[in-house]
């Protein structure tokens, strides 16, 4: 069984915590990896840090550029990932643009990403009518391409579905990345329509940020994502944020159980 499909088995409730590489800093990413692990995170999704990172709100965009005024670049980023892979079989997923992946070299990119221990990939400018052209490099190393299923995605959740690897992302809301008090979006309608076509599993995310929140979807689905409210938590206590990270985490895992 992969470590994707691992972190899902036995009906187990994933937590699934995003956080951006490089901020406040390497180094503190990966002591924010772990205490997320120790609070209950069942996988872990690091954001490349990008200059135009068009699917994320504000507080994400905030958390790149401060990653890259730092100085993260890539290699620190598969160092970071080499480094916690030595640690933890916890899956690892990295969250980055088409154009990372081009300007690195596709094949290149997907070799080292499992040279390093590199589970999955989300690219939210990917079209998945496009994703051919990272699709092969992706296979031949072993790293799953994941899918998102958004609220206007109706006439193609079949075809999406069917081709789906390492688990279904599905989009709780128009619009990009933040905290949202509520989500109006019919989502036991998309998850059940998801669930006609794949056995993957389904994680929920954009907007999910309360111990609420995860209790109501990850009774909906097999995972929630958390990303905003984990990234404004390190902007609030930058390098003191570990111990807040692991509450929170707790939180948030004790309410899917």
């Amino acid at each position: 069984m992969s470590r994707i499909k691992n972190a899902f088995a036995n009906n187990n409730k994933a937590f699934i915590a995003f956080l951006t590489a490089g901020d406040p800093s390497i180094d503190k990413t990966e002591e924010f990896i772990y205490k997320l692990i120790e609070g209950g995170a069942d996988l872990i999704e690091i954001g490349i840090p990008f200059s135009d990172p068009i699917a994320e709100g504000a507080v994400i965009q905030s958390a790149n550029i401060r990653s890259l005024s730092g100085g993260t670049r890539i290699k620190n980023v598969f160092e970071l990932v080499e480094r916690v892979r030595k640690n933890t079989q916890i899956p690892l997923v990295f969250l980055t643009y088409i154009n990372t992946v081009f300007k690195y070299g596709t094949e290149e990119f997907f070799r080292k990403c499992s040279e390093t221990g590199i589970d999955g990939i989300i690219i939210p400018d990917l079209p998945f009518e496009e994703k051919g052209e990272i699709k092969e490099s992706a296979n031949k190393y072993g790293v799953d391409i994941i899918s998102l299923i958004a609220p206007t995605s109706e006439n193609r959740i079949k075809l999406i579905a069917q081709e789906s690897e390492g688990f279904v992302y599905v989009v709780s809301s128009m619009g990009v990345t933040g905290m949202r008090s509520e989500i109006k979006t019919d989502l036991e309608s998309i998850t059940e329509s998801v669930r006609k076509y794949t056995d993957n599993p389904i994680a929920i995310g954009f907007g999910i940020n309360s111990p609420e929140q995860a209790e109501k979807y990850s009774k909906i689905a097999d995972g929630v994502i958390v990303g905003s409210a984990i990234v404004k938590i390190i902007e609030q206590h930058g390098e003191d944020s570990g111990e807040y990270l692991k509450e929170y985490a707790n939180k948030m895992k004790s309410a899917m159980i």
